[in-house]
């Protein structure tokens, strides 16, 4: 599986494209939200001869959905999203004039992640991991066998997801980071919706926040 990362929007979003050797592609979390963007994307599926088969989003949030609406027509694939954050795209409009940024049309959901173990295209296939708490309905998309993470906005090199958005959740974002996504193993490669790559090993030792827990926890058993 390859992956590459275009950065988006006033926002600095991560978008991904994923794909094998079939040239079968998803793109992850689409944050093109202008047509220089949408060019920009546009052209590195056209140079590297990619097939798109779905847009799929670890969230709702607006500036991870700017661009799906303009996938889904130009290309005629499905949008993917947890029917728990579908009321974030009723509300983008909203969201997303606090930061200056004009969204369009949004998507409607064709493929409900709460109803999808999994995401196949090609040979691939990226398992659904439901990880609320910086929204209700956010997923990790894991691909187990080169052991790549995409944490949206659920875990960050070094920080976590915002929880006092509508929907937010402290305890839920530390328990879905600790019970479904450090389990992985250290080694797995963390692809955030925010800033740099990392992995769950570093976030083991250096993220404030899983660290001040697990010290806790330790704590407490003492």
């Amino acid at each position: 599986m390859k992956t590459a990362c275009l950065t988006f929007n006033p926002i600095q979003e991560n978008t991904y494209v994923v794909w094998d050797d079939t040239l079968e592609c998803v793109v992850v979390d689409a944050g093109n939200s202008t047509e220089r963007e949408n060019a920009a994307l546009r052209n590195f599926i056209e140079q590297h001869g990619l097939k798109p088969v779905a847009a799929v989003n670890t969230h709702g949030h607006f500036d991870h959905v700017l661009g799906v609406e303009w996938l889904r027509r130009t290309y005629g694939i499905p949008f993917a999203l947890s029917s728990k954050d579908r009321f974030l795209l009723d509300g983008a409009e909203a969201g997303s004039t606090v930061y200056g940024v004009k969204v369009g049309a949004m998507p409607s959901v064709d493929l409900d992640l709460d109803e999808e173990p999994e995401i196949r295209f090609g040979r691939t296939s990226l398992q659904v991991i439901p990880t609320p708490g910086h929204t209700p309905g956010h997923v990790s998309l894991y691909e187990p066998e080169s052991k790549t993470l995409f944490t949206g906005d659920t875990l960050f090199r070094e920080s976590i997801g915002r929880t006092d958005l509508p929907g937010g959740d402290y305890s839920w974002i530390m328990r879905s980071i600790l019970d479904r996504i450090v389990p992985l193993g250290e080694e797995v490669r963390i692809c955030p919706g925010h800033g740099p790559e990392s992995t769950i090993g570093h976030e083991l030792l250096y993220n404030p926040f899983i660290v001040e827990v697990l010290n806790d926890e330790v704590n407490y058993r003492n």
